[in-house]
């Protein structure tokens, strides 16, 4: 009863402190002096919000209707699955074009920008490294450098606002680690944008003609929860919360509570002892969360979290995973625990929290390996704070 009155207390001050908040897109007539009579893209999701209402509703009443709409991971509407292809098409409301960024192309193309002067960028991050739409902001700057658009990124707090995890290792680079930063990189989608131009990871000496609009009411370190899922599987604030330290269990056998309502908020699987374990869940498909989800209709035991006091995680740690790989390992099963070992590396950018992790070295013993490279991390991030 005390920590739901806890709870309540934290979220009763995060609403009054979020209703002070004025995001990028809340501000629009700044948005729409920088327009002006430009031909626009918009890069956006179900996120993207001005106020209740989407931001593509609230340009297109204001006479700036895109020329086309680029579309991240789980879609326009942010209906699609995780990992499942995005096709092109058009918007059902507008008939806007929507251009795909999630399956065979990445990156917008010159031909996709022919017709375009400037992009806008809309989406909410999560603060996780894995989260594909910093992947799709890197692809944009690059696209724009490359062709000479401007950018206009409309920001949104980071509401897992914490600096941890290894680096990402330049040979582990992929769409799921595109920036060489911690797992939890502790910037708003603005930030990232200068860190990207400054850094000159753009690649070819490129430099992105971008601008930001700046949260009002916002800094660094104020709680902020979200208005609306920024996907399919990350339901509430809990699971955000939780979306770093759960999501290496995407590469092992245990579920993270796909096909549940409550994903990424659960951890188990059908080989965990019932006794030990006596939680239990059974993924089923599910319509706006997962439609194939891992063990299927099949239950698992395991771990609830959705009450947990997770404030002493300070939004990422290993010990769910060492402790899964432990008891896998009591069953002489960890063969049967880490399925996809190569995606575990990719997630962490490195392969050395899965090796520390099979010679049984400790949480401790294997955050002690970024420990160095974190702090040379954070004084690169010091230089593109601008909350």
């Amino acid at each position: 009863m005390k920590y739901l009155v806890i709870l309540l207390l934290i979220s009763l001050s995060s609403v009054c402190k979020a209703a002070n908040i004025k995001n990028g897109a809340d501000q629009i007539e700044t948005l729409t002096s920088l327009i002006g009579n430009k031909k626009i893209a918009l890069v956006a999701n179900q996120t993207s919000l001005t106020g209740s209402v989407h931001l593509l509703d609230t340009l297109c009443s204001l006479g700036k209707k895109p020329v086309a709409l680029f579309a991240p991971e789980h879609g326009f509407r942010g209906k699609a699955d995780a990992g499942e292809t995005v096709k092109d098409g058009k918007d059902v409301k507008t008939g806007t074009p929507i251009i795909s960024l999630y399956g065979k192309n990445k990156k917008p193309s010159a031909t996709d920008l022919a017709n375009i002067d400037m992009i806008v960028f809309d989406i909410q991050d999560v603060g996780a490294r894995f989260y594909t739409y910093i992947s799709t902001l890197y692809y944009v700057m690059q696209a724009c450098a490359e062709n000479g658009k401007e950018l206009i990124v409309l920001d949104r707090p980071n509401p897992c606002d914490y600096v941890d995890g290894p680096i990402l290792k330049k040979e582990y680079k992929s769409f799921v680690g595109m920036l060489p930063v911690p797992v939890l990189h502790g910037c708003t989608m603005g930030e990232l944008a200068g860190m990207i131009n400054g850094e000159g990871w753009l690649g070819n000496n490129l430099e992105c003609k971008y601008s930001v609009i700046k949260i009002q009411g916002w800094k660094h370190g104020d709680p902020y929860s979200l208005p609306v899922k920024p996907s399919p599987n990350l339901p509430n604030d809990q699971s955000i919360a939780l979306y770093a330290s759960l999501c290496l269990f995407e590469a092992t056998s245990v579920s993270v509570g796909r096909g549940t309502y409550f994903p990424f908020l659960v951890i188990g699987s059908p080989l965990l002892p019932k006794d030990k374990y006596p939680f239990s869940f059974t993924p089923k498909a599910l319509e706006g969360f997962d439609k194939n989800p891992l063990h299927k209709n099949v239950v698992c035991h395991g771990l609830d979290l959705r009450e947990t006091d997770i404030s002493g995680l300070n939004g990422f740690s290993l010990k769910y995973v060492v402790e899964m790989y432990r008891e896998f390992k009591k069953m002489n099963k960890s063969e049967s625990f880490l399925t996809r070992p190569k995606w575990f590396d990719l997630l962490m950018g490195t392969n050395q929290v899965r090796l520390d992790m099979l010679k049984g070295k400790s949480e401790e013993e294997i955050r002690s390996a970024w420990n160095e490279e974190l702090k040379k991390y954070r004084e690169i991030r010091e230089k593109y704070i601008l909350y």
